[in-house]
């Protein structure tokens, strides 16, 4: 009995673990879809703008850039999530054990700065930011820029898709700010299990209401991990105030997304090698509890 209920606890954690993953994807899918349909179909509320603001060129230019946006999500988090930031295969014994390393009693090893355990990915993570809940993963040194990049074109693409949803809002509120009207923003769950909406009001106005609140969040995600990379830090240094790895916003962007940093972002598939190497890094200030004696200066 026991064994058997280890078994069935194992699969119910690898099922939750890729849970978030496949929501986001569902979501992600389904605002792309909602967004063609309404450029294809639906838009623009009056029937002169179609001839006139709707042409075949300008669909397709519409078409094109949400291809383009949706390609990047995909891409950037496929190679977010194969790309593991862990120490796993990183040869550490041969290097100096410094100051700043540490000893993990779960991996049983010498960790360097900036690397820390993970008990959700049950290993070590060179230059752990956080665990992402969202993607089942850690953000570390090798996959921060697939993480980043992803982030931006969720943010491009939620902010599109809110822009081309005025129009559904525009529908709703066409009969005035209504009881009916107010829920149907607000809860169209409630609005469709009571009989009031049909399946399809309901399905734009919950996609519509989607992409309104996923904006806000992936802005607030997308805006701090920005300020945090021209800072030089992770989010484990901004919770302890430190910045002892700033060196310029310029090498700081570099540090995160390689050495053609200028172009990475457009797409995942731009080479763009890394300066370092997870392990060790140019300092400018002392960590916290480390004598300014053994700092070197590393500031350009």
């Amino acid at each position: 009995m026991t064994s058997f209920r280890g078994r069935l606890w194992s699969r119910l954690e690898a099922v939750c673990r890729f849970m978030p993953v496949i929501v986001n994807t569902v979501l992600v899918v389904s605002i792309t879809g909602e967004v063609m349909y309404l450029v294809m179909v639906e838009a623009p509320l009056e029937p002169e703008q179609k001839e006139r603001d709707w042409a075949p060129l300008w669909k397709g230019v519409h078409l094109a850039s949400q291809i383009f946006m949706f390609g990047n999500i995909l891409w950037n988090a496929s190679l977010f999530l194969r790309t593991s930031p862990s120490i796993r295969g990183v040869f550490l014994e041969g290097s100096a054990v410094g100051q700043g390393w540490r000893y993990c009693y779960a991996c049983e090893t010498h960790i360097p700065p900036r690397c820390s355990h993970c008990y959700d990915c049950k290993v070590c993570v060179l230059r752990k930011d956080h665990h992402c809940v969202f993607f089942g993963q850690c953000v570390g040194f090798k996959n921060y820029r697939y993480f980043l990049s992803c982030l931006l074109f969720m943010w491009a693409g939620l902010l599109y898709a809110v822009v081309l949803n005025v129009e559904v809002f525009i529908i709703i509120l066409k009969e005035g700010i209504t009881p009916h009207s107010v829920l149907l923003l607000l809860m169209p769950w409630i609005m469709l299990i009571t009989g009031q909406v049909t399946a399809r009001a309901f399905a734009f106005a919950f996609v519509a209401d989607t992409c309104v609140v996923g904006c806000l969040c992936v802005s607030a995600f997308l805006f701090f991990h920005v300020a945090l990379m021209l800072r030089g830090q992770t989010t484990r240094e901004w919770y302890s105030n430190q910045r002892p790895y700033s060196l310029g916003w310029r090498r700081n962007i570099l540090e995160c997304l390689g050495e053609r940093w200028y172009v990475a972002w457009l797409c995942p598939l731009i080479p763009s090698p890394f300066p370092g190497d997870g392990i060790h890094f140019l300092v400018t200030a002392p960590p916290s509890g480390v004598r300014s004696d053994n700092v070197n200066s590393g500031k350009n």
